[in-house]
């Protein structure tokens, strides 16, 4: 029988496996479950979609903790798609100067050929948890639809590693693609980054670390319902009937904080780690930026991308009405999702 994504979120719903925020789906088993809380009032649902609404109350209303890191972190990746889909491959590359290699998960769906372009993808977790290739099924789609390299980054994770560290590791990614590409087949000049939720705002942090340092040109920066701004749910207060589903202001100031390595919304954090406290975002790649309406980072996605049209950078932006976070993986038969995946 096969065994695809779908079904995987299905069973992991069955089991009574709650979800942390990301789009990898990053799952907790039942020997450390959620502390148990009400199912929100059906006023709750009010600005869903209704599609969205029937696999949005199979989860329970939860907070990520560090409590939760061992488990998280144990889970396998999703299974691949199968044969005659190209297989993902895992490699190490050189990594930061004084730090370990990195490890990378390849999709090549054309090997031998010659000057195509390069996706470079950042993982999704909260900035504490996932792994690279924990969605192959993404990977080796992206890879064949659009017939370039996609190359997806195993950064280390915090709190164990404080930014710069996961930064680096990327751009140690990015070196690679781009000293190597005669040999990889890629066109060094149509090198693309991306990635969804935390590896969204890894992937815009990335963009600004490589205008800055002016070594390796990125050509596209795909960020899908990007965490961009730490003071989301700190300093900044949520206005209600936002991020009440999937991924909170309470998980969001965890990830930021253990990243950060301060507190989340404090006055002073280390430059470059925050791309919405970045002054200047004039002469970055051009960027295509989604969030739901109701998801948490809808407001700063939305305020980034003011920005960088401000500043001349060509930025396509769409919110998605009634869309929470991770909607898409969640229910990916839902029309909402489909419309958004072909975007």
């Amino acid at each position: 029988m096969e065994f695809n994504r779908r079904d995987f979120v299905r069973n992991a719903i069955r089991a009574g496996i709650g979800l942390a925020a990301t789009p990898s789906v990053l799952r907790l088993s039942q020997a450390h479950p959620p502390m148990p809380v009400p199912a929100p009032d059906s006023d709750q649902y009010t600005n869903v979609d209704p599609e969205l609404i029937p696999t949005l109350k199979q989860f329970p209303i939860m907070s990520f903790s560090a409590e939760m890191l061992p488990t998280v972190r144990s889970q396998p990746s999703w299974p691949s798609l199968p044969v005659p889909a190209p297989q993902p491959f895992e490699r190490r590359i050189p990594g930061p100067a004084g730090a370990p290699e990195v490890g990378v998960v390849i999709v090549d769906p054309s090997v031998g050929s010659k000057g195509r372009p390069a996706f470079l993808h950042i993982h999704g977790g909260g900035y504490v948890a996932g792994h690279a290739g924990q969605d192959p099924q993404f990977l080796q789609t992206v890879a064949m639809t659009c017939n370039c390299l996609v190359v997806s980054v195993d950064y280390r994770l915090a709190p164990e590693t404080r930014f710069p560290g996961s930064l680096e590791d990327n751009y140690a990614a990015l070196r690679w693609l781009y000293t190597n590409a005669d040999t990889l087949g890629i066109d060094r000049k149509r090198i693309a980054i991306g990635g969804e939720s935390a590896g969204g705002g890894h992937a815009a942090a990335l963009a600004i670390a490589a205008r800055d340092r002016k070594e390796f040109p990125i050509l596209f920066q795909l960020l899908i319902y990007p965490t961009l701004d730490d003071r989301t749910g700190s300093t900044h207060p949520v206005p209600p009937g936002i991020g009440e589903f999937i991924w909170n202001a309470k998980s969001n100031r965890f990830a930021w904080t253990s990243l950060l390595g301060v507190p989340a919304g404090s006055a002073s954090v280390p430059p470059g780690s925050v791309p919405a406290r970045v002054e200047n975002v004039a002469g970055l790649p051009p960027a295509f930026i989604s969030a739901g309406a109701i998801d948490l980072f809808v407001k700063e996605d939305i305020e980034y991308a003011g920005r960088l049209i401000a500043a001349g950078v060509a930025t396509e932006l769409h919110v998605i009405p009634g869309a929470y976070h991770g909607y898409d993986i969640l229910a990916p038969e839902t029309a909402v999702s489909k419309r958004f995946t072909e975007s």
